[in-house]
């Protein structure tokens, strides 16, 4: 059943009432930038690529059972996890420097 299962994006756990087009028409930003990006980057295959620089690039997400979450919510990484809220602002978290 779908309501058994939570996405997880950026520490971030998305209700399963709002969608993908939502969240990327409205910029829903996570702890470290936005949720969904779909900026035009540069072709890594092309050049040398230095590792030092700081990328924009978000993480995956990740599809988890509710009764896991629950099972697990003290151990990292479901810890770390909270419940979106589009009015939160994470203004100590950035990017670039």
């Amino acid at each position: 059943v779908a309501e058994d299962l939570m996405y997880v994006k950026e520490d971030i756990m998305l209700p399963c009432d709002i969608t993908f087009y939502d969240l990327i028409t409205t910029k829903a930003r996570g702890k470290s930038g936005p949720l969904f990006s779909f900026d035009v980057h540069d072709d890594i295959r092309i050049g040398a690529v230095d590792s030092r620089v700081e990328k924009d690039e978000s993480h995956p997400g990740k599809i988890v059972d509710r009764k896991w979450y629950d099972r697990n919510k003290h151990i990292f990484p479901a810890s770390r996890w909270e419940q979106y809220d589009p009015a939160k602002e994470f203004t100590k978290f950035t990017i670039k420097g």
